[in-house]
């Protein structure tokens, strides 16, 4: 057996020979994310050794790798003898920026959960509509609460309601742990295929729930016994994982959803820890790729009862969109992958605190970067992201074809050609400090814009509108409410007829998952509305792949 010490958690774990070192941090309860799933390409799991470690340590060399002197990949190093690793600091979930509202409209407060005090009987009764949960003793019709949880693939939110009055009595945020073994859906669909991995995924989204429904439920003074349903809003992926269901036929060919949503199932059955009698409700379901997150959208939006032409897209690892025209609705997905969360670019990191969220360059090349708490620069988040590329690609510094420009034979300003620098062997840009962006990066920026560029494309086309017709676009999710209509326009991944058009509307999950909860009417409405929504399945379109390297270009 061999000895592995993790620094600076003082643990240690002795393991077989020939162990990764990513299996022994897990077998020693040291979180190591692993956003690619262990393929080896994010280098997001890289740990230190030093220089008596190394010699004890067996790591396929890498090309493409930017890992310094004594930098391992953790899922692919194996360890041959003792050693002792060096985990850098991760973000910490209480600095991460997580949007906890959305766009919403007045609902009558109707819900599907109701209670009745009989005197003579001296007890309450629950319903579920006209079902019979349960009998409580004495009156308990004023403690009458329910949760909604949007269940991203980057973060959760949970909202807890009061059903009777309709109001938001808290809401608590955290990172989605099923993260730290994948990063994106398909990543997750390979890892939960296999019944050890969905146990993993299952588990581990059931536990976070649980500890925010404890976190809500002590900061409002409500006991969970008096929680008695909970909305799960969230894409189709992530409400298989929520409820136990393996994903395996959403990584296939057609692509279907085992589970439809627009129904109840037992909360205890899910080891959730509200009442003993309480349910879970899953939204309609739209379709393999887009989800009961988009029907929430939909909701709270209320698009379904748009007069002009409104484009909804949910800017993320999917990218999911809406067309909705003349009463009609459209819907499309798209896999942008994770770079736009910060994952996959060298030096990309969630929205926690030093990393850059907004960059802007002025006519003389100056620049400003705003970063998170005005911190100490650490590296880039998503939004910062799509702000830097923009402006690069507006200034010059990047060509049409996603190339850095030669800096001798440009006229940028100085002040951008000094920041154009050789980094192992390789054009990038300085961005703050020792934050770059590579050229690595910029093609990962460019394969996830071209995603859900040509997926608004095809929506548009088989609409039969032009982008100039569009009279409005709702920007929805957490990540896309700190985007910017200029950055995005530059970038390519909306059209230049969309400018003065685009708002931002937020987490609409969540919102549209209020809804749901606090208006039972409007389940059998969207129930019925998503049996009409016409499917566009991007995969079978004979030209999707000239589109797609159509939009590679800025």
């Amino acid at each position: 057996m061999a000895l592995v010490r993790f620094c600076p958690d003082c643990a240690s774990v002795e393991v077989a020979p020939g162990s990764t070192i990513l299996e022994a941090a897990r077998k020693a309860g040291i979180t190591i994310e692993t956003p690619c799933n262990c393929v080896g390409i994010c280098s997001k799991c890289a740990v230190r050794l030093d220089v008596d470690s190394l010699k004890n340590v067996a790591s396929a060399p890498r090309e493409d790798t930017e890992l310094d002197s004594g930098w391992v990949l953790s899922c692919q190093t194996k360890i041959l003898g003792d050693i002792t690793v060096e985990v850098p600091g991760s973000e910490q979930p209480d600095t991460i920026r997580i949007l906890h509202h959305g766009l919403t409209h007045a609902v009558d407060v109707d819900p599907c959960i109701t209670k009745i005090y009989s005197q003579k009987e001296a007890n309450t009764s629950v319903f579920a509509f006209d079902r019979l949960l349960a009998r409580e003793a004495g009156d308990t019709s004023g403690t009458n609460f329910g949760i909604v949880v949007d269940i991203g693939t980057t973060t959760l939110v949970a909202s807890l309601i009061n059903l009777s009055s309709g109001q938001e009595e808290a809401v608590a945020s955290a990172l989605n742990p099923q993260s730290l073994h994948a990063q994106d859906v398909l990543s997750r669909i390979r890892f939960a295929s296999e019944e050890a991995g969905l146990e993993v995924m299952h588990k581990a989204v059931i536990n976070e729930i649980n500890r925010l429904t404890e976190v809500l439920a002590k900061g409002s003074g409500v006991v969970a016994d008096s929680i008695y349903e909970m909305i799960f809003s969230g894409n189709t992926c992530m409400l298989h994982l929520a409820t136990g269901v393996a994903p395996s036929s959403l990584g296939r060919f057609p692509y279907t959803s085992i589970i439809t949503g627009g129904a109840h199932e037992s909360a205890s059955g899910q080891d959730l820890n509200i009442s003993k009698s309480g349910l879970i409700y899953v939204p309609p379901i739209i379709s393999g790729f887009v989800g009961a997150d988009i029907t929430s959208g939909i909701l709270a939006t209320r698009l379904h009862r748009s007069t002009d032409t409104t484009l909804f897209v949910d800017v993320g690892t999917n990218g999911e969109m809406v067309l909705a025209r003349n009463g009609r609705l459209s819907a499309a997905s798209t896999a942008a992958g994770p770079a736009f969360e910060g994952m996959n670019i060298s030096c990309g990191m969630r929205a926690a605190r030093g990393a850059i969220e907004a960059f802007d360059i002025d006519e003389s090349g100056e620049i400003a970067v705003k970063i998170i708490d005005d911190a100490e620069v650490v590296g880039i988040c998503g939004s910062g992201l799509i702000d830097l590329v923009g402006e690069l690609v507006d200034h010059g510094v990047v060509a049409g074809n996603g190339r850095f420009v030669d800096p001798k034979n440009s006229k940028l300003p100085a002040v951008l050609k000094d920041r154009l620098v050789e980094h192992m062997g390789k054009p990038a840009f300085r961005v703050a400090g020792s934050v770059l962006l590579t050229q690595k990066d910029i093609r990962q920026v460019q394969l996830a814009k071209a995603a859900i560029r040509s997926g608004i494309e095809f929506l548009l086309q088989n609409g039969g509108v032009g982008p100039g017709e569009v009279d409005r676009v709702l920007i929805a999710g957490s990540f896309g409410y700190h985007l910017r209509e200029k950055s995005l326009i530059n970038l390519g991944l909306l059209p230049k007829e969309f400018t003065g058009k685009v708002d931002f509307v937020g987490n609409t999950s969540k919102s549209g998952g209020q809804v749901f909860l606090l208006n039972k009417e409007s389940r059998k409405k969207m129930c019925d509305l998503v049996k009409s929504i016409q499917l566009i399945e991007l995969a079978g379109i004979p030209d999707f792949d000239k589109v797609f390297v159509h939009c590679l270009g800025f």
